[in-house]
């Protein structure tokens, strides 16, 4: 049994969303994904908060 893993799979759509955010907000894009994922929370839309949690995770990861 290995003890490194893998990321997981990256969602291509929260991929897109997260280049489209980075072009447009540049540094400030982690955040404005994080207020859009609270946002939805706020909804009750459980599914697409997760889904802007992603792509607040990928531009993390992006800005190292």
């Amino acid at each position: 049994m290995s003890s490194t893993s893998s990321p997981p799979p990256t969602d291509p759509q929260a991929a897109a969303a997260a280049g489209a955010l980075a072009r447009q907000y540049g540094p400030d894009a982690v955040v404005i994904a994080t207020m859009r994922a609270a946002e939805e929370a706020a909804q009750g839309d459980v599914a697409a908060s997760d889904f802007w949690m992603s792509v607040a995770s990928i531009l993390e990861e992006l800005a190292g």
